[in-house]
């Protein structure tokens, strides 16, 4: 077992620092000690250090589970700089890169290998893990567990089982924000002694948090007055929607602030090049939704301002986490708007599906063959329910023990060839130039693209599948050919036939107790903006610290006063609100707006498949109701 000599002779040796920061060394004492630990650090806290130093000196691979694709080449490239043999496997690699990484891990070469959640659905590369000796099974977000955590990922739920199955000698789970409550989920799943939960504290005596008290209409002057009052220094603007990212990046340009949009609906490339923009910028601004900073690292970010209210404590915790990584005093803002309460309610509310969707999506499933595969696309669609949250109810369905997900697949290809056919089928000799012959009379032939369904073509052919994919890959290993995966399939196997009127009841409560859980934190984010207490503390108590003197430095400390919200959203159904000509679109929707979610969904301004199939959200109701709260809008469509 190595000394702490030791390990301090690691860390200079290959990350350049003398001491370890706070909560490290425990962490690597407690996987040597007892093969188990949990890491609660803040943002920036150094976590990655608590697997990346420890796997350098157990014999085998360390397996790093991150939904965070930026994070893993970022981590990668660094540890290649310091001589330490990292690889990742993803989706944006190519086969060759796959395969090669593939060779590393099986040959023992590779000290760390980053993979997403997902690639635990693949069972040709589970069979190469059962093959390898996994020293360290370390596991990053790993709040994403905890079905009642705030960032419930449903991937997540496997990872414990899935450590144990694949006798990994060690396992660690990371996150930067647990409540006490998600600490004890994380530990229980994954085995970990409660004394090996190491929490190093969420306090940070270089953030300045302010929260100002607001009317929606006077944001946009008071950001500005801000930004325009404090020295020049590189900022996050955090806001809710989309379109609020580019209406107020806009604001800030026009206004001589160097400003740029980041958000989910802009194409990756777009991203990436704001994001490199403002990495390597000292005063640069960007408005962001909550898809900006995850995995990010950068030091010098002296100003976050919500300019709406976070989702959530754990939410808010994290992203004012990303300012003064370098330990300088900096600044962050909430702008405490109640106006905010309405949109923020409905997201929590989108995402439920109703019960008849819930049951016919069982039924679907689980009355068919005892094998079957789905596209979740096409599944999700029929019955009404986003993607997400179908994905979601597969894997309760999973945990339950009515189904066992097998390797996903693809139910087709699109091939553009690169050389003319002749000159491709010169290349192969008797049966095998008559079988990529073949392949190609039956696809389906557009103007640039040949379709290819290998389930089909199989049948036609009296040949194997998997023969079929193997020449199409051989063709595009060559060169000869630019291939496409298309049409994404799940293969599933039922193990049960449960009553599907109780399962479908036992899902719809999963989901109306994410919904809860999910309006109950927007209420705990209230509390704090308005209750009369240090705001530094009570944040820190959220994730059970406790601290005996108030911080002196939030904007309670500062004022004594706390932030009294004069606005309400809306409660009541506007008087004006053209009831007669809805419930005729009503009447002539079908099924898209048959129960009452369906339909307050569609009033707030929430997409849904079906609303998307039918072309609804171009009807001028669609969001008319969008700041009246859900709740209020579903009850009166109920009636």
């Amino acid at each position: 077992m190595l000394t702490q000599t030791d390990y301090r002779a690691l860390l200079k040796r290959y990350f350049g620092y003398d001491n370890f920061r706070p909560g490290q060394e425990a962490v690597i004492e407690a996987l040597a000690a007892k093969g188990a630990a949990l890491a609660v650090f803040p943002t920036g806290g150094g976590k990655s250090l608590c697997y990346q130093l420890p796997a350098l000196t157990y014999d085998g691979v360390t397996l790093v589970v991150s939904p965070l694709i930026a994070l893993m080449k970022d981590q990668i490239d660094a540890l290649r700089r310091c001589g330490i043999a990292a690889s990742r496997l993803d989706s944006s690699l190519s086969q060759e890169e796959t395969k090669q990484v593939t060779t590393d891990l099986i040959s023992g070469t590779l000290k760390l290998l980053y993979v997403a959640p997902e690639r635990f659905n693949n069972e040709r590369f589970l069979a190469t893990l059962k093959r390898v000796k996994i020293s360290l099974f370390a596991v990053d977000e790993a709040h994403c567990i905890s079905e009642w955590g705030h960032n419930f990922r449903p991937d997540y739920l496997k990872m414990a089982e899935t450590a144990r199955d694949l006798g990994a000698e060690r396992v660690l789970a990371l996150t930067a924000t647990a409540t006490p409550s998600v600490v004890k989920d994380i530990c229980r799943a994954f085995e970990i002694p409660a004394e090996c939960a190491i929490v190093t504290g969420f306090y940070r005596n270089n953030l300045q948090i302010g929260i100002t008290p607001t009317r929606a209409d006077q944001r946009d002057v008071l950001l500005l007055k801000r930004l325009q009052s404090r020295p020049p220094g590189s900022g996050i603007v955090y806001v809710t929607l989309q379109k609020t990212a580019e209406k107020v990046a806009n604001l800030l340009t026009e206004a001589g602030v160097p400003a740029r949009a980041y958000h989910a609906g802009m194409e990756s490339e777009a991203r990436e090049a704001v994001q490199n923009w403002w990495m390597h910028s000292d005063r640069g601004i960007v408005v962001a939704t909550i898809a900006f900073g995850m995995g990010i690292d950068k030091a010098d970010v002296r100003y976050v301002t919500h300019y709406n209210l976070p989702k959530s404590l754990e939410s808010y915790s994290q992203e004012i986490g990303r300012a003064g990584r370098d330990g300088l005093t900096s600044t962050v803002e909430m702008f405490a708007c109640r106006s905010d309460i309405a949109v923020l309610e409905n997201f929590a509310y989108g995402d439920t599906p109703s019960r008849e969707s819930l049951l016919t999506f069982l039924q679907e499933i689980l009355t068919g063959p005892t094998e079957f595969d789905i596209s979740l696309y096409q599944l999700a669609n029929r019955h009404d329910i986003r993607q997400l949250v179908a994905r979601t109810a597969l894997t309760y369905v999973e945990l339950l023990g009515v189904v066992r997900q097998g390797t996903p697949f693809y139910a087709g290809y699109e091939v553009k060839l690169l050389r003319g056919l002749p000159e491709i089928l010169a290349e192969f000799k008797g049966e095998p130039a008559q079988f990529v012959h073949q392949i190609f009379q039956l696809s389906k032939k557009g103007r640039i693209w040949y379709g290819i369904n290998p389930d089909e073509m199989s049948a036609a052919m009296g040949q194997e599948r998997r023969r079929i994919v193997r020449c199409i890959e051989f063709i595009q290993e060559h060169g000869w050919a630019e291939v496409k995966a298309a049409d994404s399939r799940m293969r599933y196997t039922r193990l049960g036939t449960p009553n599907l009127e109780e399962l479908a009841d036992e899902l719809y409560g999963r989901f109306v107790r994410r919904e809860y859980q999910e309006i109950r934190r927007l209420e705990q984010v209230l509390a704090l903006a308005t209750g009369a207490h240090c705001i530094t503390n009570e944040l820190a108590l959220h994730f059970g610290e406790e601290r005996d003197l108030p911080c002196g430095h939030c904007s309670f400390c500062r004022s004594g006063r706390n932030a009294a919200l004069t606005e309400s959203p809306a409660t009541l159904m506007p008087k004006d609100f053209p009831e007669v000509e809805f419930r005729t679109l009503r009447a002539t929707s079908g099924e898209s707006l048959a129960t009452a979610r369906q339909a307050a969904r569609f009033l707030c301004g929430l997409t849904s498949p079906a609303q998307v199939r039918g072309k609804l959200a171009r009807h001028p109701l669609f969001g008319s109701l969008e700041d009246v709260r859900f709740a209020t809008v579903m009850e009166w469509c109920g009636n």
